[in-house]
């Protein structure tokens, strides 16, 4: 009998043409953020990364564009929105811009501490927010860490509100942010995070709000020797998709998302505790002027923005179901 090796090796070669081609082709992932690459949040997306690589052999990866190379937070969100990117990490008060019922987060002092913010976000009310973002072509995957905000200034110490009357503060493009510095004396300015440092040089602001990381991984605090820790807001970074990735990704691909997805936001929650204690102490070693001031004194001044969200049935609603969970 003569042997046929053509008769044997079709079949070989139509599965490797069907595995090169379909089955096993790489889903490549862009994820794009503005903050630096030593940033808990950075470092909790590259092993989300690698994880996603691992656990669906080799079938999905991602690449992550940091320090706002494609862009700053609302850029971001928008190409998301006409499927020119994939994922990207916005805080919860650029947010409110896109998906409006998110502003609650952003209302000062409304958590008590990060445990009280942390039940919110995990609970109900934290799902049904990110479910709503679909509305406006985005899918809501969960909420990392991103501690209190707090005031920094260039030249004189805020003890008090009094003290931030007639300075011009950064704010993030936010209504509740603006409304907050108003309602505290100061005069709102917005400015894109890349362009804080020279700003600040250039006496275009006074100061700004931000966390620990975000003041010291900035370096604003080579400009900027007072931080005043009132930490009026307990605002959470959002991990976001575009509705054109997840709903083509397949039930299984979804699967090992909300797997890696999970496990980075633990992980970043980690890495976020370490980060606040050394980026206090660092700028301290620096020369920076830390103040633990009286919160009831910048509490009581906000009462204004309260009364202006209570007009909005929905936010009032909202507002309740935070003060309400314990």
């Amino acid at each position: 009998m003569i042997f046929n090796k053509t008769k044997y090796l079709l079949p070989i070669v139509a599965v490797l043409f069907i595995g090169c081609n379909g089955l096993s082709e790489t889903k490549t992932i862009k994820l794009a953020h503005g903050l630096d690459v030593n940033h808990p949040v950075h470092k909790a997306m590259q092993r989300m990364g690698d994880e996603l690589e691992k656990v669906s052999n080799g079938q999905m990866k991602m690449t992550i564009y940091p320090n706002q190379q494609l862009g700053t937070e609302r850029e971001c969100l928008e190409l998301l929105q006409i499927g020119a990117l994939d994922m990207t990490k916005v805080s919860g008060a650029v947010m409110e811009n896109f998906s409006p019922r998110m502003r609650v987060f952003g209302l000062p002092f409304i958590f008590r501490d990060r445990d009280h913010a942390f039940k919110v976000f995990d609970g109900e009310l934290g799902k049904e927010l990110l479910e709503d973002c679909k509305k406006y072509r985005l899918k809501g995957l969960g909420y990392y860490d991103s501690g209190s905000r707090s005031f920094y200034t260039k030249k004189n110490p805020i003890e008090t509100p009094e003290d931030l009357k007639g300075l011009k503060i950064r704010v993030m493009e936010s209504k509740t942010a603006i409304g907050m510095v108003k309602a505290l004396g100061g005069s709102p300015t917005p400015i894109s995070w890349g362009e804080i440092y020279t700003s600040l040089q250039q006496g275009v602001i006074d100061g700004a709000e931000n966390n620990p990381p975000s003041f010291y991984l900035s370096r604003h605090y080579e400009v900027c020797k007072y931080y005043t820790l009132d930490e009026h807001t307990i605002i959470p970074d959002v991990l976001v998709a575009g509705t054109h990735l997840w709903e083509g990704l397949s039930e299984q691909q979804q699967k090992w998302m909300g797997q890696v997805v999970e496990n980075s936001i633990a992980y970043q929650r980690v890495l976020w505790l370490d980060a606040e204690e050394e980026a206090l102490e660092a700028v301290q070693k620096a020369g920076v002027q830390v103040l633990r001031p009286d919160k009831t004194n910048f509490s009581e001044k906000v009462n204004t923005v309260y009364a202006e969200y209570r007009k909005d049935e929905e936010i009032d609603r909202l507002i309740r179901v935070i003060q309400n969970t314990n």
